[in-house]
């Protein structure tokens, strides 16, 4: 493999939503890690897959496509597991479409939900600057302005004790909550998980004034769970998002309260907010009981209960009877006016 060139319009998945347009693009063959910018050619024989575009949209990746995307790594509970050999992705190797904003990797497993990312990728080379530099997501990475002050805007924080379990449902309920309450200007972050530039618009949708994931501070995803590096990429996303003239704070913890480095976030958070408002989705009673428990020896406390456990009387019932906690129903249209 020799490398090549690359027009401008070529297919770009969403985890290099933040990296410029150009021109024209060269790649070259070299061991690709975490970040980088990188060429990928779908199987000749793999079955037509749906990504995330820059643009949000949902774009579809025939046999034979090439597109740009990023290495990275997932640990989701219901969907793909997954990540970046030793030394990196090898030119002309075929690796997989991990996640539908376009990291790719190894194929550690996957569950028996349908996926319509998950294929095959021939991986061609790394994109390269116009000195021969191989680009990064962390180039184009957000900061806070050198020495800009917390505003002390109140924070809501929602977890939740798996993947799927409403904590984005729950999130857009806050925030309307909050406009209804005339908090006209409140910043949302995704804290944790995997990039998802769906969700980000969601909260878009619902009136945020800015919205952050990790891919804005330089990471595809907060994954693998034991990353050394990560405080950094967390007290960068507090920097940015608590220092914004703002309202109020919405963050989600996204994936489940002991992946994706939650913990690692949540503590950072408790240094600078030790009282946050606190929303807890699970998927019923008893996970209900044990994330509290959690949360507690962590020093926070649960303001809400919501999510599936709430789904009917008699489960919400039991909920609040096992937890002592309000829960709400979030899903519901109008229940939001029931927030504190």
């Amino acid at each position: 493999m020799d490398g090549g060139t690359l027009t401008a319009n070529v297919k770009r998945t969403s985890v290099l939503r933040r990296v410029p347009p150009s021109r024209m693009l060269h790649y070259a063959p070299a061991f690709a890690l975490e970040g980088d910018v990188c060429a990928f050619e779908l199987a000749s024989d793999a079955s037509p897959i749906l990504v995330e575009a820059v643009s949000g949209r949902a774009m579809t990746l025939a046999r034979g496509d090439v597109f740009l995307g990023a290495p990275g790594y997932r640990e989701s509970t219901r969907w793909v597991v997954g990540g970046i050999p030793d030394g990196g992705l090898v030119p002309g190797d075929n690796y997989w479409v991990l996640a539908d904003s376009g990291i790719v990797g190894d194929l550690a497993g996957d569950s028996p939900l349908e996926k319509t990312h998950l294929e095959q990728a021939k991986y061609l080379g790394t994109v390269r600057d116009d000195d021969g530099q191989i680009l990064n997501i962390r180039q184009f990475a957000a900061a806070a302005d050198a020495g800009a002050a917390d505003h002390r805007a109140p924070v809501s924080l929602i977890v939740g004790t798996s993947a799927e379990v409403g904590k984005t449902t729950a999130g857009t309920a806050v925030l309307r909550s909050l406009r209804q309450k005339g908090h006209g200007n409140v910043i949302a972050l995704k804290a944790t998980g995997t990039a998802s530039l769906t969700e980000l618009d969601t909260y878009r949708d619902y009136g945020a004034a800015q919205v952050f994931d990790c891919v804005d501070f330089g990471l595809p995803t907060t994954y693998p769970s034991d990353r050394r590096d990560i405080d950094r990429v967390f007290e960068r996303a507090l920097d940015t998002c608590l220092s914004i003239p703002a309202d109020a704070v919405l963050i989600e913890c996204g994936g489940d309260m002991l992946g994706a480095n939650v913990p690692v976030f949540l503590k950072l958070l408790k240094r600078r907010r030790p009282r946050p408002r606190i929303l807890l989705a699970a998927a019923d009673a008893l996970g209900a009981l044990s994330g509290k428990g959690m949360l507690k020896k962590m020093g926070l406390t649960v303001s809400l209960l919501t999510g599936p456990c709430t789904d009917t009387p008699t489960l919400r019932q039991r909920t609040e009877a096992l937890c002592g906690i309000p829960a709400v129903n979030l899903a519901e249209d109008g229940n939001e006016s029931s927030l504190p």
